[in-house]
């Protein structure tokens, strides 16, 4: 990895930007009542702290299992549970996930944080612009979008049963943390087969993801 200043500072920023315009995205579907402004970047400070907590755990994962899939599916299992974890812990006992639509706005704040540190180091990998720069730039702008759709569909569960009792909240959560597990590991799936023809087709199922979560965003709003 380079120590130059400047590539360092235009990683970062290519890392960041589209992390940052997504969230201002997001934040628009919640213009009515929005959050603390503070706190939401502690959710996004956050959720760029979790990957640093993820890389130690997937070289486990890395070393401990030789079967590719097991290794996919495991390595979509440790960030979508981390990053759930990172923001619940900023989140957990405060008065601040007073209506349903918090939730998926709190965890697709800490993931797009992931997502932009997560690519500022993708950016610095060593002989990227030499090897598969197509490739390299699809995985880019979709792992953006990957990591919001995937963390707002936990969000969406737990705003789906913000009013039901503790033990539907728990199942809801698991069947969200489930989906999102399943769609972050056909995502690395394809990237790994370096199939561009596949991957744009899972780019665009994402937005097709991306456009139903924006329709059960409306139905949260309804539910407030």
């Amino acid at each position: 990895m380079t120590s130059d200043p400047k590539i360092l500072g235009l990683a970062f920023l290519g890392g960041i930007i589209p992390s940052l315009l997504w969230l201002w995205f997001w934040l628009k579907e919640d213009a009515k009542k929005p959050e603390p402004k503070g706190l939401l970047a502690i959710c996004f400070i956050v959720g760029m702290i979790a990957v640093i907590f993820v890389l130690p755990v997937q070289r486990f994962i890395q070393e401990a299992f030789n079967d590719n899939q097991w290794q996919i599916v495991l390595w979509a299992t440790s960030e979508e549970l981390i990053k759930y974890l990172a923001v619940l812990i900023i989140i957990f006992k405060t008065n601040y996930v007073d209506e349903p639509l918090d939730w998926a706005i709190f965890l697709i704040t800490g993931a797009l944080g992931f997502a932009a540190f997560e690519n500022t180091l993708f950016l610095l990998k060593p002989g990227l612009l030499m090897d598969q720069v197509t490739l390299g730039l699809l995985r880019y702008l979709g792992s953006t979008l990957l990591h919001a759709v995937s963390s707002g569909i936990i969000g969406i569960s737990l705003g789906l049963a913000f009013y039901m009792s503790g033990f539907k909240k728990k199942i809801y959560l698991i069947i969200g943390i489930l989906v999102a597990i399943a769609l972050h590991s056909v995502f690395n799936f394809f990237i790994m087969e370096n199939s561009g023809s596949n991957f744009l087709s899972v780019l665009a199922f994402l937005w097709v993801v991306t456009i139903i979560i924006m329709l059960l965003f409306e139905k949260l709003r309804r539910m407030q």
